[in-house]
């Protein structure tokens, strides 16, 4: 676990930093501060939980966790989709961060599905 903890530390915090800068330019319009509120509060309940995660009491408290993490960097991802098929951002420009939601998505899956097999 050492070193997906080193990893997934940082690149949830990152994906958290980058949701911050990306919902500032978000249009002042009711919709966009709706969407941008629920983004920032899923994408930076990502790297909380996570660290959470780490200092889980035991294996099925751990998988429970990051059962969060994943449904939250999930959520995120939704909210990204939302506002380019709303149109009020390029998908060009979220691109690389909906790959970042979706690689850290694969890792933690990875993660539970390691601890899932530890408990067997």
């Amino acid at each position: 676990m050492a070193g997906k903890d080193e990893q997934l530390k940082p690149r949830t915090k990152q994906f958290g930093i980058r949701v911050i800068r990306l919902a500032e330019t978000l249009p002042k319009t009711a919709t966009g501060q709706v969407i941008g509120r629920q983004l920032l509060r899923s994408a930076l309940s990502v790297g909380a939980n996570y660290r959470a995660a780490c200092r889980a009491r035991s294996q099925p408290d751990f998988v429970s966790k990051m059962g969060i993490v994943i449904e939250e960097i999930d959520e995120s991802l939704y909210w990204l989709e939302m506002l380019v098929e709303a149109g009020m951002m390029k998908h060009e420009r979220l691109v690389p961060l909906m790959d970042e939601a979706g690689q850290i998505t694969a890792m933690a899956v990875a993660s539970v599905k390691t601890a899932r097999a530890k408990l067997k």
